[in-house]
């Protein structure tokens, strides 16, 4: 799978080129049924802490007493301020829920995709896809149902792939699983859209989560883990909560995983305390060993020479913090965590270590995305 990069401007000190940052795009789950007042607070939620886009349904049973063309042009109204954009899953039966005859008049209400689960033919799906963005069903999507769009003039770039999630308990899937989905599906073209669960309020009528991967029910609480391992692991471009609400320390999270980083927590030997509190982006031609700082070496050099100290070659476990020194030459300053054990160098001071909790996240750390000591 190929991932999907935004280049930031230029930067002082990086030999005339671009740092490439990896960013998926996030975004979250809002509910007719929650009513207008709690999907504001969500929706606000949402908006500081970096969503681009949100999922909603309109053939939910249990949503009942719910007035479709008011509230859907309310929370749209909301959306479109935050700057959001919505995925809409509809079925031929409910673009009449909102008031409308045909399904095209849903762009009137600021509508851009559209999840069609059944009931169109590829002829529609393909006239329908120059109006909106087209979102499949990546768990169920066929090849011959693909074929059938390309045969009809499908432009693909006009196409996204959704996977469901999985309120019942053992029914999600495996992430292997996922990832052979995705890559199949990336191949064409389409942009590739995964759930994770909340660890917030819970989605009824079960309140058990709402992950595409089955394992992540059971790690409710590591939402930016979940999510990072949706993107990078299973190779999803865009990670949604399916879940209403997180708690606070979550949406924190979710914040940094919208903005392009993590956070990890660390002990830094005395002197070195300049690394912390600066996001850092590793290189986006990813080592599997160690992850490199791209600011390290320029913007974020100190301006002190870095001599051989005393850890100077000791033996670099996995989660150690270590900074080239003046040995290494022209790699000096540059600031390295290693994702695996790796051989002592008498070139590189070992300064520091993540602490063991965040370990977890340093195989995600890769391909231009960002993190910051604390």
């Amino acid at each position: 799978m190929s991932f999907r990069f935004d280049r930031l401007p230029h930067i002082a000190g990086m030999s005339g080129q671009e740092r490439t940052v990896r960013l998926m795009k996030t975004g979250v789950s809002v509910y007719f049924s929650a009513g207008r007042k709690r999907n504001e607070e969500i929706i606000e939620r949402a908006r500081r802490a970096g969503a681009t886009m949100a999922f909603t349904s309109m053939h939910i049973p249990e949503e009942e007493g719910v007035d479709y063309e008011r509230d859907a042009r309310h929370l749209l109204s909301l959306l479109r301020d935050a700057g959001i954009s919505l995925i809409v899953d509809v079925g031929p039966e409910t673009y009449g829920k909102l008031g409308c005859k045909r399904i095209e008049e849903l762009a009137d209400l600021g509508i851009t995709h559209v999840r069609l689960d059944y009931g169109f033919t590829p002829e529609e799906t393909v006239r329908l896809s120059k109006t909106f963005h087209i979102v499949c069903n990546a768990s169920t999507v066929s090849k011959a149902e693909i074929a059938a769009w390309r045969a009809a003039g499908a432009d693909f770039s006009r196409f996204a792939a959704c996977h469901n999630y999985y309120p019942k308990q053992h029914t999600g899937l495996a992430l292997e699983d996922v990832r052979a989905m995705n890559d199949r599906l990336s191949a064409y073209g389409f942009e590739i859209i995964g759930f994770v669960t909340g660890d917030g309020e819970l989605r009824g009528p079960l309140h058990e989560g709402l992950p595409m991967i089955e394992e992540h029910r059971g790690r409710k609480g590591d939402v930016a883990l979940n999510m990072l391992e949706a993107a990078f692991a299973a190779g999803c471009d865009c990670v949604l909560v399916g879940d209403p609400d997180l708690t606070d320390a979550s949406w924190e999270r979710f914040a940094q995983v919208s903005a392009g980083f993590v956070e990890l927590r660390c002990e830094l030997e005395e002197g070195y305390g300049y690394l912390c509190g600066q996001v850092h982006h590793d290189r986006p031609d990813s080592s599997a060993q160690i992850i490199r700082s791209q600011e390290s070496r320029t913007s974020l050099k100190p301006a002190r020479s870095i001599k051989p100290d005393a850890h100077a070659g000791d033996e670099r476990a996995a989660g150690s913090i270590a900074v080239s020194n003046s040995a290494y030459l022209r790699y000096e300053g540059e600031l390295e965590i290693a994702r695996v054990d790796v051989p002592g160098d008498a070139r590189m001071n070992v300064v520091g270590a993540v602490c063991a909790e965040d370990k977890r996240f340093l195989p995600y750390v890769r391909d231009g995305f960002g993190f910051k000591l604390v």
